[in-house]
């Protein structure tokens, strides 16, 4: 790849942030040292072999090896996703081809309906591609991932199931996580002219409006459901400290979904709740002066708990959008830091890890000991997506 490519990646931190490319190229940063490094970093994907059952997920970067997962996981459209992405800020036909092959592995993931997530996997790569080019064969398994997501509706609790598993312990969990799934039911409708996926989606995001957040506008990872009286019978966390604490990529998940529904609906409850969710993070005493948060909020550990990377680019992405629609700078500026901070060798990936990852230090399930402080695909996902939505 040209180093072309990267440099201009590189300036959009900079030129964002009102500094010139040339001023950025001189003073800011090592120029050399971190194209090279985001160069060889992008190279890894397109010498990654192709394999339609193994799907990297993320490396553990002391034994080099890669987990992989299957099209059934809910993390496999982003790698997908993140080809397309490259694309779209190179150029490079290269990654298009390799996108369009890894894409094509998970189509039959259209008729899964054991989870919740087929936004993730699906719109993160068929609707990617759909960004890049019109393809109908691609418009088609959207609209039939959205009838089968929709199964999982319940019209008596108006929402969506997240989990089949733990029916011991919970008897119709609903996580944060899901208001991400919506946009795939939005776009079906703009594709097929069928509102009832516009309809169930708008259904689904006002009772997590409803039953989500606390006071203070964080919000719960997982609300299980009474099936009897159809209310919140528990208010829990699964993958945060505990179930009080402030899961990081939680409250990523809320900023980021409610701002999506407000794209779609321009129901102005939803934004209202984008906005207040949005300061209790930039406020909090906890979040560092880098912008990139610890795992959990309220770690008792911090300084020395884990970072999330993946939780600070999903808000610099929804902070891209949250501007646009408030003009509000302080998201704009969050967003510029979070790239310039993400663009340091601090944080990218060093040149001698073959993994096909770009950055470091996200954590994925902690209450598990399971890929901490590790490259994490959506951590990747959603930082191109930010370059992408600062350039655009």
């Amino acid at each position: 790849m040209s180093k072309n490519y990267i440099i201009t990646i590189l300036c959009f931190a900079g030129l964002l942030c009102g500094v010139s490319c040339k001023k950025v190229d001189e003073e800011q940063f090592d120029k050399q040292t971190k194209t090279d490094l985001l160069d060889t970093r992008y190279n890894r994907f397109l010498q990654y072999p192709l394999d339609s059952l193994a799907f990297p997920r993320s490396a553990s970067l002391n034994s080099q090896k890669i987990k992989k997962v299957s099209s059934s996981d809910w993390t496999s459209g982003f790698f997908a996703g993140n080809f397309w992405q490259m694309y779209q800020l190179t150029g490079d036909e290269n990654f298009k081809n390799k996108a369009k092959k890894w894409t094509a592995f998970i189509e039959k993931e259209k008729f899964n309906d054991h989870t919740h997530d087929m936004g993730f996997k699906v719109y993160c790569s068929f609707g990617k591609g759909l960004e890049v080019e019109e393809n109908e064969d691609y418009r088609h398994v959207i609209v039939k991932s959205a009838q089968t997501l929709s199964t999982r509706f319940n019209k008596n609790m108006e929402v969506i199931r997240s989990w089949d598993f733990n029916k011991d312990k919970w008897q119709f969990p609903v996580i944060i996580d899901n208001m991400m799934n919506l946009e795939l039911l939005f776009e079906a409708t703009k594709i097929s002219g069928d509102s009832s996926f516009h309809k169930l989606a708008v259904k689904h995001a006002n009772t997590t409006l409803k039953n989500h957040f606390r006071s203070d506008n964080s919000t719960w990872h997982v609300i299980d459901y009474d099936t009897i009286n159809y209310q919140p019978r528990l208010k829990i966390t699964h993958q945060g400290y505990n179930d009080d604490s402030s899961w990081a990529r939680g409250q990523a998940w809320a900023i980021y979904g409610f701002t999506m529904a407000y794209r779609y609906t321009k129901d102005s409850n939803y934004l209202e709740q984008a906005i207040a969710t949005a300061s209790f993070y930039l406020n909090h005493k906890n979040l560092p002066k880098d912008g990139i948060p610890y795992w959990d909020f309220n770690d008792p550990t911090i300084p020395n708990a884990p970072r999330d990377v993946s939780a600070g680019a999903i808000v610099a992405s929804a902070f891209v959008e949250l501007y646009s629609y408030t003009k509000n700078e302080i998201y704009l500026d969050y967003s510029k830091k979070l790239v310039s901070s993400l663009t340091s060798v601090d944080y990218i990936l060093k040149d001698s890890i073959k993994a096909p990852f770009i950055l470091d230090h996200s954590t994925g399930n902690w209450p598990k000991k399971d890929e901490v402080d590790e490259p994490i695909v959506y951590g990747d996902y959603y930082f191109l997506e930010t370059l992408i939505r600062l350039k655009n």
